[in-house]
């Protein structure tokens, strides 16, 4: 055997020029434990549920704030739209209704004052949107 040549048993690194049997994170030799692979399905299958639960939940949360958003969209359109001949002063509530001829107004009568088709009550918020409100 020359002397350059190592055993195939022995674990000397080239670049370094040292033994490093000790440093590496597996067995060398044959006597050695068999690494064996670690069964993480089950694992894998719990945090699999748990990031989609997760995630589940998040997209609910999301859809639920659109959903609130839209809504709110749907309001201001309303209002914007509606007949009236004041200037709506911010932090205010004002109510919507219906006239005879199915057209929303704004007024500042409480529906329990009136006999109008009443819509809601909006409060002006210092952003220029409506809030609905509950009477």
């Amino acid at each position: 055997m020359s002397k350059d040549k190592k055993p195939e048993q022995v674990v000397f690194n080239e670049d370094t020029q040292k033994y490093d049997a000790a440093l590496k994170p597996y067995a060398t030799n044959v006597g050695a434990p068999a690494i064996q692979v670690t069964n993480n399905s089950a694992w894998k299958n719990q945090n699999v549920h748990k990031a989609n639960q997760k995630i589940q939940a998040k997209y609910l949360e999301l859809k639920a704030e659109y959903d609130k958003m839209m809504e709110e969209l749907k309001y201001n359109n309303l209002i914007y739209g509606a007949r009236f001949n004041f200037e709506p002063i911010v932090g205010e509530t004002y109510h919507l209704y219906r006239d005879k001829n199915e057209k929303p107004f704004l007024s500042i009568i409480a529906p329990d004052h009136c006999n109008f088709d009443f819509i809601g009550s909006f409060l002006l918020n210092s952003e220029q949107i409506w809030k609905k409100t509950s009477l």
